[in-house]
Order: structure tokens, then sequence, then C-alpha cells
């Protein structure tokens, strides 16, 4: 059966319904995602003599087997492989742990070659898996995969449609190609899936990387260019009105506050489209601003919507909108997932009629359902998180609409430009007035008697805590604290306290009940997952705890940090962490020597390397396969420019040298 680049994995031999299942949940659909799912690293299968080898060292060595593989098993599913191997005039013990299977592979007298990390003092191998016997200076690409599809299966599976790397076009154009000695795409393709060696490997990636930017600037700077012809609408607000919720403000805006609101007002009063980036760290107010914005759109006959990432952040941002705004007589409605099919309908109906001046959503709000009587301001939350067809077609739901971005994560105005493409940024670094600065420490697992007492002090002062860590529930994998393993001790150590436990994978109505709780004061010790990263704002929680903290990145462990500090009392944080790396011991001292997001993201940026949990998601940047942002800076700016020239050139890609790019543009918008 002949195959084409767009068919379905289901058409490959192999690949029935659970499979492919799998390889959704990896973000391949078709033949050619397969082709284009490329390797994070590489194993160099070089054979040494033992002679050669330094202790810890990883390679391949080669000789015959000389005692009968024997299995034993220990702990829960736990095994270790062992036989001896006679290399030259030494026999080495080789150890494969957990994989009791490859035994039926292993022939006494017959020859074998294991890749591993060879142990010197101990004359010992630990295998990590059989090769090839012709495997000499071959490089193995290694996938991110997930639990349920093996390494094995999906490099089966590249391997059947290598084929079609033919099929393929080109998406650098050619005269980049030949100026900056970017590759084919099929050169690519076969350069990142069977190098010959580092150098072609090396090549290749850099290549790859250029091609993922390119993709992305052609995306993201085609909506830009459609944008450009439109003149935009003058929006000429109420300025009494505005001084109006001024007045009925409890606090007054800081001086960063006051800048972003007035450069917002004059945007909204220029007759072109504001495209404004609003930055601001965890806390700093960016939601005041956002309600000037749309109160201002609103008293000059718009209606206003803002777009949130998760359910919980839009209830946040809808709960706050509505205390400041509905005194005004505006009508602001809550649209989300979870919104019932009535309440849906009735929404859509005054969306439509005009009654609703704002509404709060998700991905929600992008439905074809959804139609907005004269939407003028468009408002996107942490606006990394949602693809660019998702923000253009927000956009589309009215006319020559206004765009206000906010991310609460800093990132360099030069990386800005090029990731969103906005033509303004706007910085807030000041905290509202009030506000203490939060203790922060670093302990290990051997001081948590501290934490303990420090715990009990707060709680006796009617206090609330949140206790934060990466895991929901235990895993043989790993001996990381879990969620539901520190509720169930909190509960027990603390008897008189209500502690209760809030993960991702919990339905949205039980998550939305228990925050309420926690907001209420009903629940004391709230223990969870990173799912309270963004949109939770409790003023009377003023103690955090993160387990394992070395597991989460710089921004992350300040996005978390930043959920407490939000009362007047003085609020404190604890980063507990046996890290067992130079660069986690590093971004710990970092992350609990100051408060200043700014610097943090700096100091991110720094430390932030390809393969490291940072997460991309929660760190205001976003995700690629293969490039890397800070590390990849020169080709990100250099595809920003081939994208501008390309576009200058052919603004709808028509020309025979573009038209790949623009078939796989269209093609992923079916899965952004």
């Amino acid at each position: 059966m002949s195959l084409a680049l767009f068919d379905s994995v289901q058409a490959l031999t192999g690949v029935g319904p659970k499979t492919a299942q799998a390889l959704k949940g990896l973000g391949i659909n078709t033949v050619y995602d397969l082709l284009y799912y490329f390797p994070f690293r590489y194993e160099q299968l070089q054979t040494l003599p033992l002679a050669e080898l330094s202790d810890g060292q990883k390679a391949v060595v080669k000789g015959i087997v000389v005692t009968e593989p024997t299995v034993s098993y220990y702990g829960y599913h736990r095994s270790r492989l062992s036989f001896k191997l006679q290399i030259d005039h030494a026999v080495v013990m080789v150890n494969f742990f957990n994989q009791p299977w490859l035994h039926k592979q292993i022939t006494v007298n017959k020859p074998l070659a294991v890749y591993g990390t060879f142990q010197k003092a101990r004359l010992a191998v630990t295998g990590m898996k059989l090769v090839a016997a012709n495997s000499d200076d071959k490089m193995a690409p290694v996938y991110s995969v997930s639990q349920h599809l093996h390494q094995k299966t999906l490099l089966k599976l590249i391997k059947q449609v290598l084929p079609l790397a033919k099929q393929t076009g080109n998406v650098i154009p050619a005269d980049w190609r030949d100026q900056r000695q970017f590759l084919t795409d099929e050169q690519i393709i076969l350069g990142m899936q069977t190098p010959k060696d580092i150098q072609a490997g090396e090549a290749a990636r850099r290549s790859a990387i250029f091609r993922e930017f390119f993709l992305f600037e052609l995306q993201l700077q085609h909506l830009l260019h459609q944008n450009s012809g439109q003149t935009g609408i003058a929006k000429h607000y109420q300025l009494p009105a505005v001084n109006e919720l001024t007045k009925s403000l409890p606090f007054e805006l800081t001086h960063d506050q006051k800048q972003a609101v007035n450069q917002i007002f004059i945007d909204l009063k220029q007759p072109r489209q504001m495209r404004r980036l609003l930055e601001g760290d965890v806390g700093s107010g960016k939601t005041v601003v956002a309600v000037y914005a749309m109160y201002s759109a609103v008293t000059a006959g718009y209606q206003a919507c803002l777009m949130a990432p998760t359910e919980i952040l839009a209830h946040q941002h809808f709960e706050k909108v509505q205390q400041l705004l509905q005194p005004f007589g505006v009508r602001i409605a809550l649209l989300t997932g979870s919104t019932s099919a009535k309440e849906k309908a009735e929404i859509q109906a005054e969306l439509a009629d005009g009654t609703i001046n704002v509404v709060i959503g998700t991905h929600a709000l992008i439905q074809p359902a959804i139609k907005f009587n004269r939407l003028g301001l468009a408002i996107i939350d942490e606006q990394h998180r949602f693809g660019v067809n998702q923000r253009r077609d927000l956009l589309a739901k009215g006319d020559k609409v206004d765009q206000l971005s906010m991310t609460a994560t800093p990132i360099p105005r030069t990386l800005a430009l090029s990731l969103y493409g906005q033509t303004a940024v706007s910085e807030i670094r000041q905290l509202p007035a009030g506000r203490k600065p939060i203790k922060s420490a670093w302990v290990t697992s051997n001081q948590l008697r501290e934490v303990l007492t420090k715990m009990k002090e707060q709680l006796a002062q009617g206090r609330q805590i949140y206790v934060v860590t990466p895991l929901i529930a235990a895993s043989e994998k790993t001996d990381l604290k879990n969620a539901q393993e520190l509720q169930a001790r909190l509960a027990a150590y603390f008897k008189e306290q209500t502690v209760a436990l809030l993960d991702g994978q919990m339905p949205g109505e039980q998550k939305e009940k228990i925050m309420a709780a926690f907001a209420a004061g009903q629940i004391n010790i709230l223990v969870a997952t990173s799912v309270i990263e963004v949109g939770v704002d409790v003023a009377n929680a003023n103690l955090m705890i993160i387990f394992d903290a070395d597991r989460f990145g710089l921004s992350q462990l300040h996005q978390l940090r930043g959920r407490i500090g939000r009362g007047t009392y003085q609020s404190y944080c604890y980063f507990v962490a046996d890290p067992k790396n130079e660069q986690a011991k590093q971004r710990l001292e970092i992350v609990a020597s100051t408060n200043d997001g700014f610097k943090l993201a700096a100091e991110d940026l720094k430390l932030r390397g390809q393969g490291n949990l940072f997460g991309q998601a929660q760190s205001g940047l976003p995700t690629f396969q293969v490039g890397d942002i800070v590390q990849n800076n020169d080709l990100l700016m250099l595809a920003a420019q081939a994208a501008k020239e390309t576009l200058t050139a052919d603004p709808d890609l028509t020309e025979a040298d573009h038209a790949y790019a623009a078939k796989v543009l269209k093609y992923k918008q079916t899965f952004i």
C-alpha cells in the first residue's frame, strides 16, 4: 500500500487505535509528524577496548558470554539480570536492571555487544541495551516517549516512513539555504533520524531549529501582515467614567500601573489596531490594568473579552473584574468548558445582542458559535499558551479588534518582539503598596523540623498554608514526595486542622469547590501540585512549602511563590530540596535570595538549556520541539528576518519556492 505524507498513522503497519492514541499524545497524527519527530539526543555506539575506558564512561563492549544469565527479583517490579562477558583476557560482570526479558537474547559461548556504563573499580558494566554486532561508530537516536509508547516501537515506525522523506518539499527558501548553508527538508530528516556522525547530526539540527523557528515566524508574521493593512478604529472612551473607576478603587495604582494604563489609553485613541504586550511580575497588578482597558472600551461603546489558558485563572479574573466593574453597570459573563449548556446558550445570545459588555473565558471563547455584537478589545493572558491561529480566531470575532497580551514572566524586549510580534511593550516592575516582601529559604529534608515549627506558628495565628509537590501519586520509578501521601501525613500530624488535596487531574467542578473552600477559610492546609501556579489569590494564605523544589524551574518556583504575599501579613516560602547537581543548587540559591521576577527571569534565561526540566509552558516562553529560544537566539532572530523578507516578496505564499511551507502551515492549523 502506498503512503502519502499527510496520511494518518493508522495507515502504517502495526498501528492500531491504542498505538495511534499513544502517538497522538506525543503530537504525532500523520506520517508527516513521524518524519519530523526528531530525537532529543543520540547515543554514540562506539566500541572501545577496556583499557581505553574511563570510570563512568558510556560505550559498547563486545565479548563472549561465559556464564548463564540469571534474573533475580527484589522490591516491587524490580529485577536484575546478570551474566559475565569475556573481553580479551578479562571477565566483566554485566548487570541489566528491570529488563528481565533480555535473557532470551543471551546465550553462553556466543558473542554479544552491550551498550552501558563502565565501572572501572568493579570491572563491571551496567547495561542499557544490547546492540547489533556491527554497531561500531553508529549514533543511536533517543526520542521523547510516554509510558504508553516504547522507544523501540517509535523507532520502528519512523524507519517505516523514512523512505517518504523524498516526498517532502522544502520549508526553508532556496536563497536562504544557499546563503546560510541550511539543508533541504529531506536532508534535515535523514540527518536528524539517521546521522552518520556527530558533525552530520549537528548540521541537521541547526537546520531543523531554523526550519521550526521559520515556520513559527511565518505564521505569526502572516497574521501581523494581514492586520497591518487595517487602519484600526479609534475608541473615544469616556474619561469621566474612567475617573469614577479610579475613585472607587480601595487602593492607589502604582506608578508603573498608571504608566501602563496611559500607554493603553493612547493606543486605543489611535486610528490603528493596538498590539501591546503587558509584562508584569506575579502579583504586580496586571489584572487591574486590564480592567481599565476593558472599561474604557465599554464606555466607548464596544465589548471586551479576556481569554485565559485555564479555568482556574479565568474564574480568578472573572471575580476580580466583576468586583470592580459590576458597580458601574457593566454586564460581565464567564464562559469555560464547564459552563452548562443552558448558561452557554444564554451567554451566546447576550453576546450577540450586546447585552453582555465583558466576557472572561478560556478556549471556549474561540468556538464558532460565539459571536459578538461589537467586539473592540481582546485581552489574552499568558499568550504563549495559545497557538497563533487561536489568537487569530479570537481577533476575527470583531472588526479591527485591539489586542492586549499579558505575561507574568518578564522576558527581554527583543525576545518578546520576535516571539509575539508586538509593536509595544509595557512593564510593571513595582508591587502594590502595602505588600511585604516574601521571606524565602532553601532547606534540605533534614531541616523539616524548622518548617513544621513555622507551620504551627502561622496556623495558630489563623493563617493558611500551601504545600506543593511535583507528583500526584506515588511512583515506583522515583522517590519524590507525592501529594496524596503528603496530604495523609499532614492530616495525621495536624489533627485539629482541615487538610485538603488539589491536583490537575480532578474534574473542574471539584477543583473549583476546593479552591472556593480554601478562599473561604474552610481549609487550613492545601496540598497541591503546580495546578495552583496561576489563578489562586487568597490573601490569608501566607506560607508555602514546596517539596522537591529542585524539580521545578526558576520561573515556575517564582510563579508558585507568587500565590502568597497577597495580603498585609508577612509571608514565608520554604523550598525543600536535596539537589544532586550544581545547576539545581544555583537555581535554589537564586530564587531564595530575591523576589525580583525580572532578575529571576534574566537568571533563568542564563541557566536554562535544551532538555532541562524548566517547563517552558510555565516560563512565559513558547515550546519548540528542537529549538531553544535562549541557546538558539541567533537562529530565532534570523528566522524572523527570513519570514519578514519572504512575506514581503510573497504575502500569500503562492510562489513555488514557498508552496511546501504554505502547505505545512495549513496542515498545522488543524492541530494547533
